[in-house]
């Protein structure tokens, strides 16, 4: 795999994130993003980790649009020891937010 900073990578991690964002864009109309219910988070008796800008991990993330699933890359923001509190964008900068369970997600490198 060509380095970083190889100018033909940067473009193809930019064409890669630019095509995700349409994905993600495209899935958010036919389905609403699905999150963790208050019930399976359980946070009034599970300890909740909000975690600062510099502490927040990068990762692979499965999630759901109504019935369609995709994978995105994602950070994970906040955690308990079950679940990710995780944000992802769409096109236009659009910010989704939703909690998965932690075996949906998969620290990726440099993460």
């Amino acid at each position: 795999m060509p380095a970083l900073g190889n100018p033909s990578a940067r473009r193809q991690a930019t064409l890669d994130r630019e095509m995700q964002e349409r994905s993600v864009t495209a899935a958010s109309k036919r389905g609403a993003l699905q999150s963790l219910t208050e019930r399976e988070l359980d946070l009034k008796n599970v300890p909740l980790t909000v975690y600062p800008y510099a502490l927040q991990r990068r990762v692979k993330a499965w999630v759901r649009f109504g019935a369609e699933s995709i994978r995105v890359d994602a950070k994970v923001v906040r955690s308990t020891p079950s679940a990710a509190g995780i944000e992802f964008r769409g096109l236009d900068g659009q910010m989704f937010r939703c909690w998965v369970w932690g075996n949906a997600i998969q620290m990726t490198e440099g993460a």
